[in-house]
């Protein structure tokens, strides 16, 4: 979704509650003129005013009232063509007609269940219990309350409390150590800026001193040796005022800790057999992204040059992703400049150069031996290793 578009469906929300305004919420006006008409009846009954006073007040609140909500209806009306003509712009090819999908019992389930993790996953427990009601769907319980502690710990983070966050990589250390993930780490490393730049706390060198020696060098020393000597140097530029001009002034920068939310998501969702994105939200970013656009127009033409496309398992066209859809790399051999396949995969020599199977197996000598193209060293066919992308 581009930036017009987003900004356009956040001025819808704020023109639909009470966000800014040249005139107030509808709601409001319509309360407002609701007192108008009591206070005018008590007036009535009480004969504290006459008829005829009482009817032009009425009048006037009737018309005032009326001009606040066209005037709101206008603004929302204007905001609702806005959008229309930057939807249009962003979609100037209507979507291909793909109703025979979703017909099936099988697939109609498949895509409520999509939908209903969706909902879980990004936080909407009240939306999904309504819609396993309508649907009679149920996500597996042990998904919601994983996803549950997932979001626990979210809000944790956002407030700068690492302690969930901790206890969580503490728990599955040793899943983390077989991925070679830093996350603990960055966790420890979050929580000893806070204490070094802690505005309460007038020991606060003092202590994040202890909380480096304690808890960070003697476990994480060897892997992140050149972090803790950046940390360690730190101390040298404090007060705060002198470390904001220092080489240490990334440590205050909020991006370190921001960057821990997706960081945590990712290795949690690994953990527990999850992809990091949602399903729904990926196909929606893709195929609403431009995709399905770009295949129907590439069906089109193929089909005005009378050359329908019969490859079940390869797209017509090339589809441009954003960097985080982007799962597997490509690799390109040097020597033949052919792709990778399954049956010619990449190999690394003994010396790091990485070749196409076929091709290693074409430079070999009698005997095995290959000689690297790109540098002197020699090695045996035997000893290149497989490499995965």
């Amino acid at each position: 979704m581009t930036d017009a578009l987003h900004a356009d469906i956040l001025k819808l929300e704020n023109l639909s509650g009470n966000g800014r305004s040249k005139a107030p919420p509808i709601q409001q006006s319509l309360d407002a003129l609701l007192e108008s008409l009591y206070s005018a009846k008590a007036a009535l009954e009480t004969g504290s005013s006459t008829p005829r006073a009482v009817a032009t007040q009425v009048q006037k609140a009737v018309e005032g009232r009326k001009k606040d909500i066209d005037d709101r209806q206008k603004e929302i009306y204007g905001a609702i063509g806005k959008m229309g003509k930057n939807l249009d712009k962003k979609f100037p090819n209507t979507l291909p007609d793909l109703s025979t999908l979703f017909t099936s019992p099988s697939s109609v389930k498949a895509l409520e269940n999509t939908v209903a993790t969706h909902l879980i996953r990004t936080e909407q427990f009240d939306v999904a219990d309504v819609f396993h009601q309508e649907t009679g769907t149920q996500a597996p319980l042990e998904l919601r309350t994983q996803f549950q502690d997932l979001h626990r710990v979210l809000t944790a983070l956002r407030e700068r409390d690492v302690s969930l966050a901790l206890q969580w990589a503490i728990q599955n250390r040793e899943f983390l150590e077989s991925r070679s993930s830093p996350l603990e780490f960055h966790l420890r490393r979050s929580e000893f800026i806070s204490l070094l730049l802690s505005p309460t706390d007038p020991n606060a060198a003092r202590t994040a001193l202890s909380y480096l020696s304690n808890a960070l060098v003697p476990r994480f020393f060897p892997l992140h040796k050149a972090e803790i000597f950046r940390m360690s140097g730190s101390f040298s530029y404090l007060p705060i005022e002198k470390l904001k001009k220092s080489p240490y002034a990334a440590f205050m920068d909020s991006k370190i800790h921001d960057d821990l939310e997706p960081a945590f998501v990712k290795e949690f969702c690994a953990r527990i057999g999850q992809s990091r994105s949602s399903s729904l939200k990926v196909v929606g970013d893709i195929g609403g992204g431009g995709a399905l656009v770009r295949i129907e127009k590439g069906r089109k033409v193929m089909k005005d040059r009378k050359s329908e496309w019969n490859q079940a398992d390869e797209l017509l066209i090339e589809i441009p992703l954003p960097p985080e859809n982007r799962y597997h790399s490509i690799f390109a051999c040097p020597v033949s400049k052919e792709q990778s396949t399954e049956t010619n995969h990449p190999m690394m020599m003994s010396c790091g150069h990485v070749l196409a199977k076929e091709s290693l197996t074409n430079m070999a000598k009698p005997g095995g031996r290959v000689k690297c193209p790109y540098c002197p060293i020699e090695s045996s066919l035997s000893s290149a290793l497989r490499v995965y992308f």
